[in-house]
């Protein structure tokens, strides 16, 4: 005799991770991940050291990238999500 067939109550994707970078979230550039990508081919061979100790501000995301606002008074830049790392809250 066969089981009649039952959904699970909770789809699939519920169970995923949530991402663990988002908007409004404080992170800074990781240099080792973004050290030879096209973001730092194209960009001053010095990286700013506001970059590199942060925070950041994630305004947007947008697919693979984030829009990241600095304490500075500086423009706005889009950034690859996996260039980011969470900025250590104290």
């Amino acid at each position: 005799m066969h089981k009649p067939f039952r959904p699970d109550p909770e789809p699939a994707m519920a169970d995923a991770p949530a991402p663990a970078l988002k908007k409004g979230s404080l992170v800074r550039l990781n240099r080792a991940a973004y050290n030879g990508s096209l973001e730092a081919r194209a960009s001053d061979v010095v990286i700013p050291d506001y970059v590199l100790e942060g925070p950041g501000e994630i305004l947007a995301i947008n697919g693979d990238h984030a829009q990241l606002r600095w304490r500075r008074p500086v423009p706005d830049v889009w950034l690859r999500l996996d260039q980011l790392e969470a900025y250590p809250v104290s």
